[in-house]
């Protein structure tokens, strides 16, 4: 199949080309430039003076359109994974909750049952296990019920059978913590920083023991912390001064107000920052009260001002967003330049991810995974290898 996008503004990581084209042989984007013309035996896509991007890349979404990746079912991952598509979402990295050992086996079998064949085309980029092995304190909206330290017989069990885990995340203070971080690192899967109560030292430690991320920044950590007289930085002002540790933000708006994200893109700069939903099942729904998790033994959620919390609003219950939304009040509210907001949300996502080198930008000898969307960021086409989704 070939084809040529016209008529649009072009976002590349070097900023936007004003009516540019992109020409797509094969699956795989062969130019990106000024308009070349009519190429007879090529289908010219007239992109109507909007946005051309390469597909939005989310490394953390539990859920979206009623369903859940917890429910364990090839039904509920389509359905997922189409919710997101609508909204401009090409890969992701499906994202589990702290929940039973059976649960999470359940979700893995079913992963690795699509993994190469969904119907939606969205790519697959491994999946995430975020818990069990939290801080309680800082569970946030996971289950307490099944959080405890890193279990060894566990992990390794898992991890030799799955090949599917891309990405682990986990309180690096926990006893055993670092041995985990050590045996993802030499498994190469992403070791990610989450739901803890580490201050610089154990962050440093983590560090030097394979932890290279930090999960959704701000939320489930601490900030500066008191003991006694004496203050100590905490895993928020940890990720800031380590240039090693990259961060996933959740742009919503609601889980970090605009000042908080101006200040993460001005200290860490968009080559550090991946924009991620973490949605759960109501996004992409007009749901006022939900499920976070399975349906068997999920927490109870409301919505309220376009976010989920638990019914006693002391927590966020993951967000209700979908990967558009996060690239408009970036640009929108927060007023960060267009080029490093796709950055955020499609080349450092996919350099976290390990798949920069066909994923993420508009250039040649990349996958055709291209999303077209107007001055509002309302999504008006998808293509995923090419081929037109949306």
């Amino acid at each position: 199949m070939k084809s040529i996008i016209r008529n649009g503004k072009i976002i590349t990581n070097e900023g936007i080309l004003p009516d540019g084209s992109v020409v797509i042989e094969d699956g795989v984007i062969s130019h990106v430039g000024n308009w070349v013309g009519e190429i007879p035996g090529y289908d010219t896509i007239d992109a109507t003076g909007c946005y051309v991007a390469p597909g939005f890349i989310d490394l953390h979404v539990h859920g979206g359109g009623g369903h859940d990746f917890m429910d364990g079912t090839v039904e509920a991952f389509e359905q997922v994974l189409h919710t997101h598509l609508l909204h401009g979402t090409t890969s992701m990295m499906p994202t589990t909750l702290t929940s039973t050992p059976a649960a999470l086996t359940r979700v893995l079998d079913t992963y690795e049952k699509i993994a190469g064949t969904n119907d939606t085309g969205v790519g697959l980029l491994g999946l995430h296990i975020e818990g069990p092995y939290f801080a309680m304190n800082h569970r946030g909206a996971q289950d307490p019920r099944f959080i405890r330290a890193p279990d060894p017989d566990e992990y390794i069990s898992l991890l030799n059978r799955y090949t599917c885990i891309s990405r682990w995340s986990v309180a690096p203070e926990l006893e055993g913590a670092l041995n985990m971080g050590l045996y993802l690192r030499e498994k190469c899967i992403i070791a990610s920083i989450a739901h803890t109560d580490a201050v610089y030292e154990d962050i440093r430690l983590a560090v030097q023991h394979g932890f290279t991320l930090v999960t959704h920044l701000y939320s489930g950590m601490n900030g500066v912390i008191r003991r006694g007289a004496y203050r100590f930085a905490g895993t928020v002002e940890s990720a800031f001064l380590m240039d090693c540790l990259d961060v996933e933000i959740i742009a919503d708006g609601k889980h970090l107000p605009v000042p908080l994200l101006q200040l993460i893109y001005k200290i860490k700069g968009p080559d550090r920052i991946a924009l991620v939903t973490d949605a759960m099942r109501a996004a992409g729904t007009t749901h006022t009260e939900s499920i976070l998790g399975n349906l068997e033994n999920g927490l109870p959620v409301i919505i309220e001002e376009q976010v989920a919390m638990l019914p006693d609003k002391t927590s966020f219950a993951g967000s209700i967003a979908t990967a558009d939304r996060l690239v408009r009040v970036m640009w929108k509210e927060a007023g960060i330049p267009l080029s490093d907001v796709i950055k955020m949300m499609c080349h450092t996502p996919a350099k976290i991810a390990g798949v920069s080198k066909h994923k993420g930008e508009l250039s040649t000898g990349m996958d055709a995974d291209i999303v077209i969307f107007d001055e509002s960021v309302q999504i008006q086409q998808v293509f995923i290898g090419g081929t037109r989704k949306i």
